[in-house]
This record gives structure tokens, sequence and C-alpha cells, in this order.
């Protein structure tokens, strides 16, 4: 991810209200100056349900728009305009709905790691 120490620096200075909430993918240096080091349903989930009011968001961009939509009396602030996941932005709903619809492609994987992501899967419906 393209977000440096010096990105979360300079957004602090420019918002010192604001809560800095960062993906676990951020390199170490920008963790360590996170209010919260949060997945990206980690992120949507902390800015609903918390009382801050602005929020400095280190990961991809795109999430801003979603975290405005769905939180408008809040502020949403990248730290980093360059934060940009070349791959996410090459998967469509038209690339979603022709794999669903053919299967294709497929991905095959070893039994022991199928059976750990089964596992896992397993749990996390449990919860539900």
């Amino acid at each position: 991810m393209k977000i440096l120490p010096e990105d979360i620096k300079r957004e602090r200075e420019k918002h010192p209200e604001a809560v800095v909430m960062v993906h676990p993918e951020c390199r170490r240096e920008v963790r360590n100056l996170a209010h919260q080091v949060l997945s990206t349903g980690g992120m949507v989930k902390f800015a609903k349900e918390s009382s801050y009011r602005e929020f400095i968001v280190g990961t991809e961009i795109g999430l801003i728009h979603r975290l405005k939509k769905e939180n408008p009396e809040k502020n949403f602030y990248p730290a980093s305009t360059l934060a940009l996941c070349e791959d996410m932005k090459k998967i469509t709903i038209e690339k979603v709905i022709s794999s669903l619809e053919t299967l294709e492609p497929q991905i095959k994987l070893p039994p022991p790691v199928v059976e750990k992501a089964r596992r896992a899967i397993e749990r996390m419906v449990e919860i539900l």
C-alpha cells in the first residue's frame, strides 16, 4: 500500500480530532501511528458504531465512498490519495456474475488447505 508515515502525520496535523484507522497490510511504521488497525470490514463497523465524527482512513481510497455513504454525518479523510489497489479495481460485477455462472476460473488447492479453510468458514457461520 502506498501509505507512508508522513501521510499519517500530515493528515493528523490537518485533522487533529480525527481517529486514525489503518489496514493491517500497511507498513509497520504506519500501523504504529494509528489508533486502530482494522480490516476493511472492521473499519466499516468501527466507523458506524463509533462516537467519533472524523476519521483518517489508511486503506484503499475506494472505501471512503462507502464510509461516507453509510455515515453521512461523519467525515472521512484519506491518509493518501495514492492508496489504490490495482487488483481490487480489476474486479467488476460483470466478472463476478460470469464467474458464478461458469464456475471459472477454478482454483485447485491441496486437501489440507481446503480442510483448514472449511473449518474457518464453518466457525464464521456458527458465529452468525
